[in-house]
Parts: structure tokens; sequence; C-alpha cells
């Protein structure tokens, strides 16, 4: 079998075998830390521009189904993993990974030192890399990857968004049933930004009680205030939330007209508009892993997070409120204005498949949502 190679854009090569699609692929390396749940990490649009790298060494051993998805396509760039599981064990398994990924044509890596690409990121920081199953020599890669930009000032926003609004009324899934379809007249009216959102944000907002339209990015405040919402959602989504200046604009209009909720691309967004800055961290959070301390509660919840930057708490003006911070490297990981009925949080709360500690902050949106109704 002919080598595959991972470069990074400072020089260093990997040697594996292919994984998927044999061919070329472009984009920022970071590793995430999950043991399972890949195919969900294979379709969140927030790794657009990115290629993933799984630190569990052994991966795809519940093969691939057709409901664990968070997308309408895969949004990775590329996948690395230690070893791929060829024979698959669960009973909705319809397919392998390595034939997943060839169907999406996305181009892999395996059996490389997964370990050691890990700390050569944590030491040297997330950057760009190649990854080649084609054929071409090292020279010729090294080259390419060492031209390479990483995503800080790209709007990435762009290339993942729906590009008209439409209705979402799934809800969340169960064994044996399925998705749950929404039966209940619905107790509120939510219009959800989308910056990338995972479908299971949108299962949770139907669960807790919401009639949901979703919006592209790009869409202006007075046109979502006329959609009559109760709160508006500012989703998870890819890459650096400065160059996103239409959605902060929509945000910053919206602020004390209707009540917010963010996460993740949409939490850095909301803190954005509220008057703070962000920067980018080192190798970034991603995982299902985080430990995230409430700070009015005391408690620690255990978390998933997939972001590359973060808000800076130097730059919260004082009508803010950090609420949760990471217990890894003390970063904001939640914030809410004390002058607006408006919050967000860095982590997922919907993530699927889990952890679950924090799926509560959906019915506090639900609570704000009802005390701004009256």
């Amino acid at each position: 079998m002919r080598p595959a190679y991972l470069v990074m854009a400072d020089g260093r090569v990997f040697t594996g075998k292919p994984l998927g699609q044999r061919g070329l692929a472009q984009g920022e390396v970071v590793f995430n830390t999950s043991m399972t749940g890949y195919q969900e990490i294979l379709t969140d649009p927030s790794y657009d521009g990115q290629i993933v790298t799984m630190t569990y060494p052994l991966i795809g051993n519940v093969g691939v189904n057709d409901e664990d998805v968070e997308s309408r396509k895969v949004f990775i760039r590329g996948f690395v993993i230690k070893e791929e599981s060829v024979i698959p064990s669960n009973f909705r398994s319809k397919k392998t990974l390595g034939a997943y990924l060839e169907e999406n044509r996305i181009v892999g890596i395996q059996g490389l030192d997964t370990r050691a690409l890990t700390r050569h990121i944590r030491e040297k920081g997330a950057m760009p890399a190649v990854i080649s199953s084609d054929g071409q020599d090292v020279d010729s890669l090294r080259e390419q990857a060492a031209g390479l930009k990483g995503l800080e000032g790209i709007d990435c926003v762009q290339g993942v968004t729906c590009q008209k609004p439409y209705k979402w009324d799934g809800g969340l899934w169960a064994l044996g049933e399925g998705f749950a379809k929404q039966t209940k007249t619905p107790l509120f009216n939510v219009v959800a930004m989308d910056l990338g959102i995972k479908t299971n944000i949108l299962r949770h907002l139907v669960a807790m009680g919401a009639a949901v339209t979703v919006v592209p990015a790009g869409t202006g405040a007075d046109e979502i205030l006329a959609l009559k919402p109760d709160g508006v959602f500012l989703s998870n989504g890819p890459g650096d939330p400065e160059p996103v200046a239409y959605t902060i604009e929509s945000a910053k209009k919206l602020l004390g007209r209707t009540p917010i909720f963010g996460i993740c691309l949409g939490h850095q967004i909301l803190s954005i508009a509220l008057g703070a800055k962000t920067y980018k961290l080192k190798f970034g959070h991603h995982g299902g892993n985080h430990p995230v301390k409430d700070l009015a509660t005391g408690k620690v919840e255990i978390t998933s997070q997939n972001h590359n930057f973060t808000v800076d708490p130097a730059s919260l003006p004082s009508h803010t409120k950090i609420t949760h911070l990471n217990l890894n490297d003390n970063t904001v990981e939640g914030v809410e204005s004390q002058q607006d009925p408006a919050f967000s949080i860095q982590y997922h709360p919907e993530s699927s498949p889990g952890p679950h500690d924090a799926s509560y902050l959906f019915q506090r949106f639900a609570a704000l949502m009802s005390k701004s109704k009256g």
C-alpha cells in the first residue's frame, strides 16, 4: 500500500497509511479527546477548515449510521486516527468509518503516532497541514504546508450557514422510537441564527417547547424581529468570530429587544456585541471531558467543547458577568448581561453522545423567555 503523509506547516512529517478517500487535504490540525462520537464530530460544521486528530487510539468500533449526524454533510477537511476498527459492532451500524469517509470524499490517515502528534500540537500550537495519499513526495508537501494560513481573521461562517430560512420541528431521539415530532402547541417562538448550527441544538429547542425558525447568519435584526420571536438563539460555528461582523451587528441591535442565548461561536458573537474582545487559544478545546465550574452554584460540569477562540475576560465591560470558568486553564466559559436578558456559554449542552451535565441551560433560556413574556 502506498504510504500517506501528514505534513505540518513547521515541516514536521508523520507517516501512516491511507484512510477514506485517496488524495490531498489541507486544513488546520486540532486534536479531539473524545472516546466516541466520531460521527457527530465529522458532521459538526464548527470543524469546517480543520483536520481533526482523535486522541483515542481505536476509532470506528460502532460503525456509522443514518441518525448520528449533526448537519447536512461532513464538514471536516481531513481525519487522523491511530487505528480504524474495520469490524464495527452496533445494532444501528450501516457501514464502516472508512467507507463513510470515502463516500464523503474525506481524505484521512491512520497508523501514525497520534500521541506524538498531539504533543506536537500542544507544544507548538494548532497549525495548518496537508494530508496526502496521492503519491506526492515529502519535499513538495512541505512546500505546500509552509504556504498555508490558519483560521485567524477568516470568516468561515459563510461556508456553512443556510441559504434561506426554514422551519424545524424535530425533537430528541429515543431508543425504539427514533426522533420525536413536535405534537404539542409550542410555548415559544425562537429564531435561531445559523452560524453552523448542529441539529441536536434544534432538537433541544423543540424539546423545551419552541417553534423554531432557522435563518442565515446574515439576517438583519429588523428581519428577525419581524418574525416576532420570544427569543433569539446564536448558534455554534467555525473559526474566528471577529470577521463575522454582520452577525455581531445584528446581535447588538437585538440586545434589550428580545432574550438571547448563545452557544460556542454564538457565545463569542454575543460577548463581542456586549463590548468584549476575543483571542485565539494555542490549541483550542476539543473533546467530551472538559471540566467547567458554574460560579453561581459551585458545581462542576463535565462538558463537550469545540472551539479555537475564547473571550478575553479583561475586555468584558462592567455590565456583564462571567458565569462559568474552565478548570483546565481558567478561560471564560459563560457570560451574562446584567442589563439585558442575554446569556451565553462556550461549551455544548446539547452534546450527543454526551456528556449531558449542562442540558439544564435550555430550560434557563425557556425561563428567560417566559419572564420576558410576562
